[in-house]
């Protein structure tokens, strides 16, 4: 019954929905920006419904969870249409006193939009209408199959809460590690399925891992989950050492000789076809049948490890992207209650380079802080590390937080030649205020924009993010203070750094 309700219901959605849209183009006259951003509104609040109603569920049907992930992706591009016009709308009206002179940051001189608001702004925002219509009426079966999947155990949040604590944007990597991990496999040899993870630093593949180690079917699908964390290709450890296991996620009290292990090795680069090959063997003649092996690396050799396709972890998309840092700093505020602020934190959405870590060490700093001169004051700092850096390192500067190359933050002082440079940085799962440093205790604030009171000298760490959400590192900044290094081949760089 409850079905059958649910599919009528569906129903009558799906076409009162293609009634608006077909009053809304058949009109004589096209209807004004206000008016498509209002349907737009609507339309966004209906998929968004399903989508929080799917995150509540366990969905292991593939088909489903394609089809909701390409539901997500047309939210997240309706709600940054949406947030653009709107917070661009609201700013123009305040700019009530024109003696001010806008900043060279200024986010509103990069999005700029047709002033007469009529071809070009209907075209954008119709073309948004138009696939959001299309998801919404092919979700209506979608509805129907949600209702049959059993629910998480987890309380009713606001997104903003649930964002805080959940992992963002990776519903399909989770259901494809969790369809490894959990597909019973017909023995043959004797060999444990491998799946490599490939993506780059920080992209957050440890993070998918712990979430998945720590889902309670997995628990009770695996005797022992044990961790290995390799920095070099030279690693002789193997899984019949535990004593050498870098860290057991779990172990379970069952007794018998069957049980089942997920082995876990997160290597930075490419692991050593002998080393391989051993650990390998150590674990077809130690574990049991059923057993897995996940690898995670940067490298996409790593590839030819495994008994299944690779994982590969990607960057969110710029409409993701900005959703995600949007919720996380602006909380269950509206965006139009700021809406240079918000102008501002797009714009730095587009310098981040998708980067989680990067995104969260700055809503650190930002989050329910709404002066607009703060922000700015952010945008400039990125924007002038991207244009310094490339000088000293040339083309092989990579981003700004990889943290592959030492990173020129700043001058130490207006009045000063040295430079505060981040020259490593690490990740640890032992919980740090602060570390033992040559001069003053400084904060990742101190480090980014400098403090009256505080003068960094010499070398020191500072807590530059730590983990809300599992695995709960905390991820340190080592810097130091140096002189600008004047070589003859860099001579013309440096001159213009100090410029």
């Amino acid at each position: 019954m409850a079905m059958f309700l649910s599919s009528i219901f569906s129903e009558l959605t799906s076409r009162s929905i293609t009634f608006l849209v077909d009053k809304c183009s058949r009109s004589t006259s096209p209807p004004a920006v206000e008016e498509l951003l209002s349907n737009l509104q609507r339309f966004l609040l209906r998929v968004q419904v399903t989508v929080e109603e799917a995150d509540e569920r366990h969905i292991s049907n593939q088909a489903m969870l394609r089809q909701l992930s390409q539901l997500r992706k047309e939210m997240f591009k309706g709600y940054h249409t949406l947030d653009t016009f709107r917070c661009r709308g609201a700013h123009e009206e305040n700019q009530v006193r024109p003696s001010i002179t806008p900043s060279i940051f200024s986010p509103v001189k990069r999005i700029r939009f047709s002033s007469d608001g009529s071809s070009s702004e209907h075209d954008q925002i119709r073309q948004v209408l138009g696939c959001l219509e299309a998801a919404i009426r092919d979700m209506s079966e979608l509805v129907v199959f949600l209702s049959g999947c059993p629910r998480r155990c987890r309380q009713p949040y606001s997104m903003y809460l649930i964002i805080d604590h959940c992992m963002f944007g990776r519903q399909m990597e989770m259901a494809r590690i969790m369809e490894f991990l959990l597909q019973e496999e017909v023995p043959t040899d004797g060999n444990s399925g491998v799946l490599p993870i490939i993506g780059r630093g920080k992209v957050g593949k440890s993070t998918l891992i712990e979430h998945a180690c720590k889902d309670e079917r997995v628990r009770d699908h695996f005797s022992l989950i044990m961790c290995f964390r390799q920095c070099g290709t030279r690693d002789e450890r193997t899984v019949a050492a535990l004593s050498d296991c870098d860290v057991i996620k779990h172990r379970s009290r069952a007794t018998g000789e069957e049980k089942r292990v997920l082995v876990i090795i997160e290597v930075i680069g490419d692991m050593d076809e002998d080393i391989w090959r051993k650990f390998y063997s150590d674990c077809k003649h130690h574990v049991a049948g059923g057993s897995k092996i996940i690898v995670a690396s940067r490298s996409d050799k790593i590839a030819r490890l495994g008994t299944t396709q690779p994982l590969k972890v990607k960057h969110l998309t710029p409409e993701e992207y900005w959703y995600f840092l949007k919720v996380r700093t602006f909380g269950s505020t509206d965006t139009q209650d700021h809406p240079k602020v918000a102008l501002i934190g797009m714009d730095l959405a587009h310098e981040m380079h998708m980067s989680f870590f990067g995104a969260s060490v700055l809503i650190g700093l930002l989050k329910a802080n709404f002066d607009a001169r703060y922000w700015s004051m952010a945008l400039a700092r990125v924007k002038m590390c991207k244009r310094v850096n490339p000088l000293l390192y040339g083309e092989e500067w990579v981003d700004f937080w990889q943290g592959i190359e030492p990173i020129n933050i700043r001058r130490v002082s207006n009045m000063s030649s040295e430079y505060l440079m981040i020259v490593y940085d690490y990740e640890t799962g032992f919980v740090q205020d602060t570390a033992q440093n040559e001069g003053p205790q400084m904060s990742i604030r101190d480090v980014l924009f400098g403090s009256n009171n505080v003068r960094p000298r010499g070398r020191f760490e500072v807590l530059a993010w730590r983990s809300h959400i599992p695995p709960h590192y905390s991820y340190m900044w080592g810097c130091e203070v140096r002189r600008p290094q004047r070589r003859v081949s860099r001579r013309k760089r440096i001159q213009q750094i100090q410029r």
